[in-house]
């Protein structure tokens, strides 16, 4: 895999450069400290790999992205957890928290080879899940709700309630049975009463997640799923 590497401490850098030649299937092709300067490169160059720093100067690697029409499959890292959530939008093959651990490194580095394998270079999330909607019965009445619009659901004895920005809807039934008939890729279980939508987390913390204010546990046999996805 061709790749580059984006980061403004020379330390960080140093560090991926060193694990990237223990690996034989990556090719480091360029650093560099100026993610200005990346995107240059990237109008000559073809790449299939950027480990890319979050937290840079003059343009973020958020920003880095959104800059271009094809982002290049990413591996993030940073010092920084709370960049986890808006990450997963960007569909990436890891992200290492500094300092960088190898075994981490190495994981993350065979998942990259595995979906450029299977997909070819992963898309930033165009929001496929848009638009789509579930029928949710509620009593007498029948709510169709806006999957994009659900926040998180809550178990309560034989009750699954629906939360959105401006509505709840509880239906009979089991949040197992619930969570089954939604996508996989945007609803994950974090505790034994709460399946919570991933791109409305705004905070992670160790024992919990908040969503719009609402503070959600995050249940013990569940925590490494929900850390899986974010890579942390």
């Amino acid at each position: 895999m061709k790749c580059i590497a984006i980061d403004d401490e020379p330390k960080a850098l140093a560090v991926i450069a060193h694990y990237a030649a223990k690996v034989p299937s990556v090719q480091l092709a360029q650093t560099f400290r100026s993610s200005i300067d990346a995107l240059a490169y990237l109008q000559q160059e073809q790449v299939d790999l950027v480990f890319l720093d979050i937290n840079m100067p003059d343009l973020t690697g958020i920003e880095f992205l959104k800059a271009q029409q094809q982002p290049p499959l990413v591996i993030f890292t940073t010092a920084y957890s709370e960049y986890a959530v808006e990450s997963y939008d960007w569909e990436a093959a890891g992200y290492l928290l500094k300092p960088i651990d190898f075994q981490k490194f190495l994981k993350a580095v065979n998942k990259a080879a595995t979906l450029l394998k299977l997909k070819g270079r992963p898309q930033k999330d165009t929001g496929s899940n848009k638009g789509e909607t579930i029928l949710v019965k509620s009593g007498v009445q029948t709510y169709q709700l806006k999957l994009e619009e659900i926040l998180y659901l809550e178990a309560s004895g034989n009750y699954v309630t629906f939360v959105t920005k401006d509505k709840k809807v509880a239906t009979l039934n089991s949040l197992s049975e619930v969570q089954s008939t939604l996508p996989a890729d945007r609803f994950v279980r974090v505790h034994k009463s709460y399946v919570v939508a991933l791109p409305h987390i705004d905070i992670i913390e160790s024992y919990q997640v908040r969503i719009a204010g609402t503070e959600i546990p995050i249940g013990r046999t569940y925590r490494e799923g929900l850390t899986s996805v974010f890579k942390f």
